[in-house]
């Protein structure tokens, strides 16, 4: 679980160490916000697949579940301030951004949405909450569509990977709506 931590930190440091040194291309700024806008979607996605993964082959990863949300919203965290801080060099800049461009308009969504998720990514706070704990956790659905629309429409020119990444994103969240077989024997189990 900790490595899941300590590798994301690491790689949030490595290539904010590679943008300081100029190892990051002509423009390291928007190179570095689009490695961590895709890193952050990437995390939201492995955290996705692991419910589908134990419900069709018995594999159980829910024990790092929580760690790759969390790592997710470090991430998103590191997007939004490589924007604010570095790109627009203000945050009073920023509600101007939010307020004028769409695509920075719904990525604001999905970051807001993302907060209470983090907030309530406690065993503390999935005690208290009971099951209005795992309602408010579907918020997560949204947060991956809101990401995805945040990507396409800033994306200029390539439409094939905002097409994987939306396929993807498509079948995980389509897996959920399958009707689930009571007394199916999952691969590993007797």
């Amino acid at each position: 679980m900790w490595l899941v931590y300590a590798g994301t930190a690491a790689w949030v440091a490595w290539l904010f160490g590679l943008a300081l040194v100029g190892r990051l291309g002509v423009d390291p700024v928007a190179t570095l916000i689009g490695w961590y806008g895709k890193g952050a979607m990437n995390l939201l996605i492995v955290g996705l697949t692991i419910t589908p993964l134990r419900r069709f082959t018995g594999l159980s990863l829910l024990r790092f579940r929580r760690a790759v949300g969390l790592s997710a919203f470090f991430v998103l965290c590191a997007h939004l301030a490589v924007f604010a801080l570095l790109d627009l060099q203000s945050l009073s800049r920023l509600g101007v951004e939010i307020a004028e461009r769409p695509y920075i308009t719904v990525g604001m969504l999905a970051f807001v949405l993302m907060i209470p998720l983090a907030l309530t990514s406690t065993d503390r706070a999935i005690r208290k909450m009971g099951r209005n704990w795992q309602k408010l956790h579907r918020l997560t659905y949204a947060v991956i569509l809101l990401g995805w629309v945040h990507y396409d429409w800033q994306v200029r020119g390539d439409v094939v990977e905002p097409a994987i990444y939306l396929s993807i994103i498509v079948v995980l969240l389509g897996l959920r709506l399958l009707p689930r077989q009571r007394g199916r024997v999952v691969a590993g189990q007797k």
